[in-house]
């Protein structure tokens, strides 16, 4: 088995320099190349086509989110994983849009960038257990602010399945392989549960099973 192909980006020397020293004490991952600002990012995922990237949000030239967008069109098997010092929702929101599949702070890199890196790199999302607390205490306090109530429990069984299933990264195509249905059965569901929690895009809808703890 062939080890897990890493890009570092971080406009901070020393950070990658901890960063490849944490990951590099790993059997299963090598890195492949550093990048120091947000354009050498996207040229080197082009370049380099690594397994996954470790991105910084806060870089100079073009910032993380907008470079893993570009990071994910030139390298389109790479997963990205945000490593930020923001907990803000919207932070997180916008880097789901752009491509992201995990975000982690760095306060906690020492404890989950590896286990991290590798559910990334088959594809899964990947959160730090204090994210998804923060985001859930946020949802739940903005809930009891509107007077509204939690609207999973108007999912069936069925919707449930199918959107811990689309909440991990897997096509309408496999949700259906896997609970043997059609695929038009899926797009169904997958509407009916956008609908039920009034959720409007993919990002979304990750975020919501990171608040609701239905991924990790």
């Amino acid at each position: 088995m062939s080890a897990i192909k890493v890009l570092l980006a971080d406009d901070h020397g020393v950070v990658r320099k901890g960063l490849r020293f944490l990951v590099e004490q790993e059997d299963d991952i090598t890195v492949v190349g550093e990048a120091s600002d947000g354009r050498e990012a996207v040229r080197l995922a082009k370049d380099l086509q690594p397994d996954v990237i470790v991105m910084d949000i806060a870089m100079p030239q073009l910032n993380g989110i907008d470079a893993t967008a570009q990071s994910i069109k030139a390298s389109p098997n790479s997963g990205v994983l945000i490593l930020s010092m923001h907990s803000d929702e919207s932070y997180i929101l916008r880097s789901l849009e752009a491509g992201a599949r995990g975000y982690i702070l760095k306060d906690n890199a020492e404890e989950h960038l590896v286990q991290a890196i590798r559910v990334v790199a088959q594809g899964k999302p990947f959160f730090s257990p204090v994210i998804a607390q923060t985001l859930l205490e946020d949802y739940m306090r903005n809930l009891q602010q509107k007077g509204q109530q939690d609207s999973y429990s108007l999912l069936t069984d069925r919707e449930k399945q199918v959107l811990q299933l689309l909440a991990e990264g897997r096509s309408n195509k496999d949700v259906a392989q896997l609970l043997n249905l059609s695929v038009y059965t899926v797009e169904t569901h997958r509407t009916r549960i956008m609908q039920k929690l009034n959720l409007h895009n993919t990002a979304e809808l990750v975020l919501y099973a990171v608040r609701k703890k239905i991924i990790a």
